[in-house]
């Protein structure tokens, strides 16, 4: 085969799989979760998602992201990863990530999600979200669940916590978690502490390891219902006449006071 040859057969290879993986989009991208960047990408594959396909405007240069950053996934990222122009990745995306990554990821089934929640030897909390509004503190309420290791995070209302919103705001770490919609009756098991002005300070507490975690909405604070539901009415310290602090500082303040009791918090990593 002359060089000439060659190259055209490369090309056509590389513009057969390319339009292979566009159809697999768009075949998916309906009921899939999609995956904004390489740090989703990267989270997602790290704890387990089915990822059926992923796209880069450069694939040379997130191998390279993946082999400085997270050389544990670059294996499978290299197997999945395929390359688009530009245009093209952005026509199926609503806002390209700045790292020119996208992928779709199939969402965890319902019974395995609630099947987790559900346990009752639990060792890590659950952070109930009591009709959130704002779709990026949910994302960011997430993201800091899988760090804390909590048991899961659910909503309760309208908010679709796998909102594509919301999975920008978790980094793709809704996979390293239990995430899921319920009823406030349909809460798991377990001692609530909701978090309210008129509560216990905290900093007299500890909050066992089986806790449903409650915070109410950034505008509303809790709901009659879940406010019923609660155990125990729990404060955090906050100076006179400073109203609120943001969802998610709460329920990161919220975790790390629960980490300082229990043995099953992660401790930090020394490297």
């Amino acid at each position: 085969m002359s060089g000439a040859n060659g190259t055209q057969a490369a090309r056509g290879a590389h513009g057969g799989r390319e339009q292979d993986a566009v159809r697999v989009w768009r075949q998916h991208a309906q009921e899939a979760v999609l995956l904004d960047g390489f740090h989703a990408l990267k989270h997602a594959l790290r704890f387990g998602a089915d990822v059926p396909v992923a796209l880069a405007v450069d694939r040379a240069a997130a191998l390279a992201l993946a082999a400085d950053l997270a050389p544990d996934v670059a294996p499978g990222l290299a197997a999945r990863l395929v390359e688009v122009p530009d245009d093209v990745l952005r026509a199926l995306v609503p806002r390209l990530h700045p790292t020119g990554v996208a992928a779709l990821a199939g969402r965890p089934a319902v019974a395995e999600r609630l099947g987790a929640l559900h346990r009752t030897d639990r060792t890590t909390p659950v952070v109930v979200l009591d009709q959130p509004r704002n779709l990026g503190n949910a994302g960011a309420v997430i993201r800091l669940a899988a760090g804390y290791g909590a048991a899961g995070v659910v909503t309760t209302g309208s908010l679709d916590p796998w909102h594509p919103t919301v999975v920008r705001g978790g980094a793709g770490l809704h996979f390293a978690t239990a995430v899921a919609r319920l009823d406030v009756g349909e809460l798991p098991a377990g001692p609530l502490y909701a978090l309210d002005p008129e509560g216990a300070d905290i900093r007299g507490l500890e909050l066992p390891d089986d806790a449903l975690l409650a915070f109410g909405s950034e505008r509303s604070g809790l709901t009659p219902e879940l406010r019923e539901r609660a155990d125990h009415l729990v404060s955090l310290p906050m100076r006179p006449q400073v109203s609120s602090y943001n969802l998610a500082t709460s329920v990161g303040m919220t975790l790390f006071h629960w980490s300082t009791h229990s043995p099953h918090a992660p401790r930090a990593d020394r490297g």
